[in-house]
């Protein structure tokens, strides 16, 4: 697991490990993003599924709930039969994008 900051966005990147390791991951040492908006990199990866992102969920729906970003940025899932309460885009600029039009929507009270 490679972190990087940029700003107020915590970029986690995934290399080798299961899903499932870097979700317990993300959650042990949650303190120290859950102020900054995430972007999880899974473009190194292989291969990823429906389950895979699914392990985000829970994640996902917790830093949300704090006004928060959370973005997936893998290419190697169809977009199409993700889940709404995940974002999951094909680049990190999406992601960038995402979470720009996410802070525009909560300063206008969305």
């Amino acid at each position: 697991m490679i972190v990087d900051r940029d700003g107020n966005i915590t970029i986690i990147t995934q290399e080798k490990a299961s899903i499932t390791t870097l979700v317990n991951a993300i959650e042990q040492a949650y303190d120290t993003y859950k102020n900054d908006h995430l972007i999880v990199n899974l473009t190194s990866l292989d291969k990823i599924n429906l389950e895979d992102i699914i392990e985000f969920l829970r994640l996902s729906n917790n830093h949300r709930s704090d006004n928060k970003s959370f973005v997936i940025v893998t290419d190697k899932v169809d977009l199409d039969q993700m889940p709404d309460e995940i974002v999951v885009v094909p680049t990190i600029q999406e992601a960038y994008d995402i979470i720009e039009m996410e802070e525009i929507e909560r300063d206008l009270g969305f």
